[in-house]
């Protein structure tokens, strides 16, 4: 490939620059190079999933490991009606190595009652585990939940321990969790149209018990945290659950954005009437930061994946750098 550019093309590239500075157009910024993490060899997924105690699921492409983690001894309920766990109640723990290969990260999403949060505070701390976040999801539910974010660095096999060791005397263990009851009643694909629903969003979703949810990642930025490129199986994406049925519909969710794309996305979703119910970031030392919007909302399900769709709209549009309103 032909690696030096005449004297033409340098001044169209500076004339481009230029012109978007005095258009006030978001700064251009060269995405930094992806570089392919190492997979995990077989026998790390096999110390992973003997140290939890459950199988989990492997992205070759993300060279992610994922134990899913969800919360089926509980019964929650939003605006008073019943929701089932998987709408927004399951949480994850995953692993994967570093670029260089040299260490590997834990990432996890935990899922909490009030009066569980700080004895996994300390469960955490005391095996060599860090808190990154904690932080509601919801308005309106019963009983209160609430998420924290673990992560943590060591060899894949040492983090599924380490993380076990955390988790064992709580309910989020697999060990003590009860077997999940047999799936009764219509699935996600009877209770919603799915095909309305991949039109408008511009994505195919899940289903998982009654519930259909979307998963997007970001696929414009190379986001790393700690030597680790952050990918969606290990956080880094954008969602939205939906229950009920389509004529009425909850839709739960959260979208991964870039500090320029913050109040974007909140008038997005605001102009569509979903309400924005938490603002926070999940990581620590991630490269550019990124910041998570949880929203919720009830109505059709047409109508609610048209305000899901409106705030994917605004990534990637608003550039990285920080520029306030004038008043």
């Amino acid at each position: 490939m032909e690696k030096n550019i005449n004297r033409r093309q340098a001044l169209q590239a500076t004339a481009l620059i230029g012109a978007a500075s005095v258009l006030g157009l978001p700064a251009l910024k060269a995405a930094p190079a992806k570089v392919k993490t190492p997979a995990l060899t077989a026998t790390e997924i096999a110390a992973i999933e003997t140290a939890m105690g459950k199988k989990g699921t492997y992205k070759e492409p993300e060279a992610t490991h994922t134990t899913p983690l969800p919360r089926n001894d509980l019964k929650v309920s939003v605006k008073g009606e019943a929701v089932p766990i998987p709408f927004g109640f399951g949480g994850w723990v995953s692993i994967k190595k570093t670029v260089d290969g040299k260490t590997a990260m834990l990432m996890s999403d935990t899922v909490l009652l009030q009066e569980e949060v700080n004895p996994l505070i300390s469960a955490a701390q005391a095996n060599g585990l860090e808190v990154s976040a904690i932080h509601n999801h919801f308005f309106y539910e019963e009983p209160r939940i609430f998420y924290m974010h673990l992560h943590g660095m060591g060899t894949p096999a040492d983090l599924a321990k380490k993380f076990a060791a955390t988790i064992s005397q709580s309910k989020i263990s697999p060990a003590n969790q009860p077997t999940p009851a047999a799936a009764a009643g219509p699935t996600g694909k009877e209770n919603f149209d799915l095909p309305a629903l991949d039109a408008i969003v511009k994505n195919t979703g899940t289903v998982n018990g009654p519930t259909y949810k979307y998963t997007v990642g970001r696929d414009d930025l190379t986001i790393m945290a700690m030597g680790a490129e952050m990918t969606p199986s290990i956080g880094l994406n954008s969602w939205a659950s939906f229950a009920g049925t389509k004529e009425k519909a909850h839709i739960a969710g959260d979208i991964a954005m870039l500090q320029p794309e913050v109040n974007p996305v909140m008038k997005a979703l605001r102009q569509h009437n979903l309400e924005v119910v938490a603002l926070h970031h999940h990581m620590l030392g991630d490269e550019p930061r990124i910041i998570f919007l949880h929203y919720y909302g009830q109505g059709p399900a047409v109508s609610l994946a048209q305000g899901f769709r409106a705030a994917l709209n605004e990534l990637g549009k608003h550039g990285n750098a920080m520029s306030h309103l004038k008043h």
